[in-house]
């Protein structure tokens, strides 16, 4: 049983997995993140080159 206890206890204060939780969510926000300025980006260059071909004779 204190075996059992002892293996709970260092379960409780290993903090690698959680690191590992913490920086996948946060790749996963920084992912995220860099998809949506990719598509937001491309939306504005798509409209500023109709634009151009419009006023281009």
């Amino acid at each position: 049983m204190k075996k059992l206890h002892t293996i709970f206890r260092q379960f409780r204060d290993d903090e690698s997995g959680a690191a590992m939780v913490e920086y996948t969510v946060l790749l996963g926000i920084i992912t995220v993140a860099v998809i949506a300025t990719v598509v937001l980006v491309g939306a504005w260059v798509g409209t500023q080159w109709t634009t151009l071909n419009a006023a281009l004779p």
